[in-house]
């Protein structure tokens, strides 16, 4: 018997000239959203953080409006454009968008992160500075869907837009979540507790991540030696 004819898992197969420069950079960009939920995983596995993992959910809500949207719509990429599937909206930039609107307004507005003993918080200007670079960033591979031919202008741009709006409207319901206590409500249930899920990081700046506790530790073993001696 013949073998079967092969598939091709395409989830990172991108299509560019090899002899343009911006093409190969263009398509090391496509794979930014694969790297943001492998980033995703892993702060919800080692931090277990109520911010991160509603952030996911949205994300993952977003990407499930974007499905719909495209199937809605039913617009074809351009004709350039070798790749399967509609291409309205991009959902490269609608990824991108969310989760870079998502962290501004985040980082800008929800966190409030209070200083230690040991440890000075971030200022507003370096997470300003932290929320323009990851919107920049977020333009640079909306725009690169663009370059590659896998999305036209229009399908981009009304990514970008319905990714911003997504945020907003996600940010603002977790807000009503965490002002109806139904965010303390979940993290005060036995499944929550058992996964050892926590709320820090809007008061725990970002970069301190226990630093402060491990310092007091090692003041405490320094102390204990020189007893010792």
């Amino acid at each position: 018997m013949d073998d079967p004819p092969l598939a091709s898992l395409s989830l990172t197969h991108v299509h560019y000239n090899p002899a343009d420069r911006i093409s190969y950079l263009c398509a090391w960009l496509a794979l930014v959203p694969q790297a943001l939920c492998v980033v995703y995983v892993t702060l919800i596995w080692s931090t277990r953080e109520a911010e991160v993992i509603l952030m996911f959910a949205g994300q993952m809500a977003c990407e499930a409006f974007n499905w719909c949207l495209k199937r809605y719509i039913k617009e074809e990429r351009p004709r350039q454009m070798n790749g399967k599937g509609y291409g309205m909206p991009s959902s490269h930039a609608q990824f991108v968008t969310f989760f870079s609107v998502s962290l501004t307004l985040f980082l800008l507005i929800r966190h409030q992160p209070q200083a230690s003993a040991t440890h000075t918080p971030t200022t507003f200007l370096q997470r300003l500075l932290l929320s323009v670079l990851a919107l920049i960033s977020a333009a640079a591979v909306a725009q690169s869907r663009i370059y590659l031919n896998y999305h036209t202008p229009k399908q981009v741009l009304v990514g970008c837009t319905a990714g911003g709006i997504c945020a907003v409207v996600w940010f603002i319901i977790v807000a009503y979540l965490r002002y109806s206590g139904w965010v303390r409500w979940g993290l005060d249930t036995d499944f929550a507790r058992y996964f050892r899920f926590r709320d820090l990081v809007l008061t725990e700046d970002l970069t301190d991540a226990g630093w402060a506790r491990w310092e007091e530790r090692r003041r405490r073993r320094d102390i204990d030696g020189k007893k010792r001696t």
